[in-house]
């Protein structure tokens, strides 16, 4: 029997969804029929996270509602911060941490009814910025932040990592951020979500498979390489021979070119825009200039050595510099994804839940045939 085998299941279409479209020909990404330039920089992730789930976007009295039903989940089992206690004294690295952490959610007595699907939603929204930022204070030798239930998810977010009131450009940028990632059509978390909950697992074990598939370097771990990147380069006079030499050497250049996008990725467009009003008020203008600098320098010299191939400036090159910029530690660049991506991820799971279809692909077989069974004692 013949068979067109997709690596990678490349143009191989599994899920119909109302949550995202993504056009990589165009550089167009569709957020429940908002261009994502239309609502990132506009609306708060409490916001985009409703729309994501509900399919519209709320009003005053519901958003409150909505804000605060998430900010009352906030707060950790005691047993979660016993084990990220331990995980921090064996220096376990803070993706790995979320993981084991996401898979005890169970234990909040609030989502033990296996029946109460949007109360095991909101926890696992509510809790996952604490538990980043309480692992990285314990990392640091310091006692972890009680949730403010009054800010923001963003606002409280970075106060729980720092301690301190965060300032306003920092807040928003890092809500831009979160609704920027909050969902990216069928990518390898997402659909990883999608496979598990297909089997009729539950929501948690289904996140914490997504958790796993962004812990991989080739779908969340990009950013922090883009900031090594822009450290060794360190000043716009090294730029032009340091990108030109890491092309001629056939190494990749981090924060450029997508599999999906053929032009412009339009999250680097939307977190372009949200660095350079941070940089401008709360950051580093000499980091900002030298990242201005490399990309313009990367664009001309990839159109020169490697012309046709279409890599533009991705999300990632504007991640680390926004993030770097807010004061996050580069070891927190891809928890701080996944707490933005949770809010798309749990939507894909409910939609998945509601067509009820297990994902079952099928493969081709290649290996070998005809042979035949040899007692151990017989084998040479």
């Amino acid at each position: 029997m013949s068979a067109h085998v997709s690596s990678g299941l490349d143009g191989v279409i599994a899920a119909e969804t109302r949550i995202s479209g993504v056009d990589g020909e165009a550089g167009e990404l569709i957020i429940a029929g908002y261009p994502l330039a239309e609502i990132a920089g506009r609306a708060s992730f409490e916001e985009i996270t409703y729309l994501l789930l509900y399919d519209s976007l709320p009003i005053a009295s519901v958003l409150t509602d909505f804000s605060s039903r998430i900010a009352s989940r906030r707060t950790l089992p005691p047993p979660i911060f016993d084990l990220l206690a331990s995980a921090a004294k064996s220096q376990v690295a803070p993706m790995d941490a979320l993981l084991m952490a996401a898979a005890t959610l169970s234990l909040d007595n609030r989502s033990s009814c296996p029946n109460d699907d949007e109360a095991i939603q909101d926890s696992l929204i509510a809790a996952l910025p604490t538990i980043v930022a309480a692992y990285y204070r314990l990392l640091q030798g310091k006692a972890p932040i009680t949730p403010l239930p009054e800010l923001s998810h963003a606002a409280n977010y970075l106060a729980m990592i720092t301690g301190e009131d965060p300032s306003e450009p920092a807040v928003r940028a890092m809500n831009t951020y979160l609704c920027t990632v909050a969902d990216h059509g069928l990518n390898a978390s997402t659909f990883t979500a999608r496979v598990i909950i297909s089997t009729r697992s539950d929501m948690i074990s289904a996140i914490v498979g997504a958790i796993g598939a962004l812990k991989g370097p080739l779908h969340g771990g990009a950013p922090g390489p883009v900031l090594d990147m822009l450290n060794e380069i360190g000043t716009e006079e090294r730029a032009e021979n340091w990108i030109r030499s890491a092309i001629c050497d056939g190494r990749r250049l981090m924060g450029f070119g997508h599999r999906i996008y053929k032009v412009r990725d339009p999250r680097a467009d939307v977190l372009a825009a949200a660095a350079s009003q941070l940089y401008s008020a709360d950051a580093d203008r000499k980091f900002y200039s030298l990242a201005m600098h490399v990309e313009k320098t990367a664009l001309r010299l990839l159109e020169e050595l490697k012309p046709g191939r279409r890599l533009h400036t991705n999300v990632e090159f504007y991640t680390a510099l926004l993030l770097h910029g807010i004061g996050l530690p580069s070891v927190l660049f891809a928890p701080t994804f996944a707490i933005g991506r949770v809010a798309g991820w749990i939507a894909h799971c409910r939609e998945q839940q509601k067509l009820d279809r297990l994902i079952r692909p099928q493969s081709v077989y290649v290996g070998a045939h005809d042979r035949q069974w040899t007692p151990v004692e017989l084998r040479a």
